[in-house]
């Protein structure tokens, strides 16, 4: 059976604690991460999030969002299908 893209994000999280575009992009082959968290927010999954800043290769400012599960205690999501 093929993992999906929803389950990789929701794997990830649980090892790591959060996840970022980049994270998506370089670790799990996600492009469109914001998307695959929309798409589990309808499923009954809840995030939290935080804004970040960090510097491009030329030294600008970039703002991106870092995602958390807000309730990673597996028993307390029971109502949550599997993806």
């Amino acid at each position: 059976m093929k993992i999906t893209q929803k389950q990789r994000i929701i794997n990830y999280i649980r090892e790591f604690g959060s996840i970022t575009s980049l994270d998506a992009y370089k670790d799990l082959g996600i492009t469109q991460l914001a998307t695959r968290i929309k798409e589990l927010k309808e499923l009954g999954y809840e995030f939290e999030t935080k804004w970040e800043s960090s510097k491009n290769r030329y030294g600008e400012k970039v703002d991106f969002k870092r995602y958390y599960l807000a309730d990673m205690i597996a028993e307390n999501m029971q109502h949550i299908p599997r993806v």
